[in-house]
């Protein structure tokens, strides 16, 4: 006897209540396989569909941390690989919760208005001071072109 056949409902058909709060219908996560139905049916089926999945994810994050170093979107595309891992697994789904509720809160506390005075003063001060320093710099040795120009 299957769980749709006695009336009971999984996690995932249950989880996409609509809850009111301040900001309009809510929906709670929704953990768990992301698999169609008839994937789902069949063991094997769906264990091949983990291991594609998890394969296709690896392949990604793979990308993006070869692109850390190099010029490109390194940590957008190992989100993308977390979020495709995050169709199938219940700990990448629990880790892309973890890191959009912390992006989150940087954001509140990023829009503060004494941090962001704060961070104003703070970027005023470098400047004046670098541009101090460049100003002792080429009062003391003038500015020298780092190749020759020879008429």
């Amino acid at each position: 006897m299957n769980a749709e056949s006695d009336g009971r409902r999984g996690a995932a058909e249950t989880a996409p209540q609509a809850a009111t709060g301040g900001d309009g219908p809510k929906r709670e996560p929704v953990w768990g396989s992301r698999a169609p139905r008839f994937i789902k049916r069949s063991r094997p089926l769906h264990l091949s569909w983990q291991v594609g999945v998890f394969i296709v994810g690896l392949g990604v994050v793979g990308l993006g941390i070869l692109l850390l170093p190099l010029p490109g979107p390194g940590w957008l595309v190992i989100f993308a690989g977390m979020a495709i891992w995050a169709t199938e697994f219940v700990w990448a789904q629990l880790v892309l919760a973890w890191t959009k509720r912390k992006v989150t809160e940087a954001a509140h506390r990023a829009l503060d208005p004494r941090v962001r005075r704060r961070n104003l003063i703070l970027t005023t001060v470098a400047v004046v001071i670098c541009a101090a320093a460049v100003t002792v710099y080429v009062w003391k040795f003038g500015i020298v072109m780092p190749w020759k120009i020879e008429q």
